[in-house]
């Protein structure tokens, strides 16, 4: 008898575990058509919603708001100026050199 409560223990807490770690995220699986339920406020926030509203209206101001809904890559931020024709060519030719990158049938 004692062999039985101590499994009936074992498989109820194995059983609870699932439970417990599904219940601080943000979604939760509900089985069948319905598929999961969002629960937002189970999901701790470090951020206060002065500071998220402050990035959307910089994300609207920019643009990049815009590119997002319509699901487009942002574009990556240059950072220096841009390289000439040759400059590119050099680089590559280096590239080949070194190994770096696999050289190719055209030139």
């Amino acid at each position: 008898m004692n062999a039985l409560r101590v499994l009936s223990l074992v498989s109820s807490l194995a059983l609870s575990v699932p439970l417990v770690a599904q219940a601080s995220s943000f979604t939760h699986d509900v089985g069948g058509d319905a598929g999961v339920t969002f629960h937002p406020d189970h999901v701790a926030s470090i951020k206060s919603r002065a500071e998220v509203n402050a990035e959307l209206e910089a994300a609207r101001k920019d643009g990049t708001l815009t590119l997002m809904q319509r699901g487009v890559f942002l574009p990556i931020k240059a950072d220096g100026p841009p390289k000439s024709r040759v400059e590119v060519i050099a680089e590559l030719e280096r590239a080949r050199q070194v190994g770096t990158l696999p050289p190719t049938g055209d030139k």
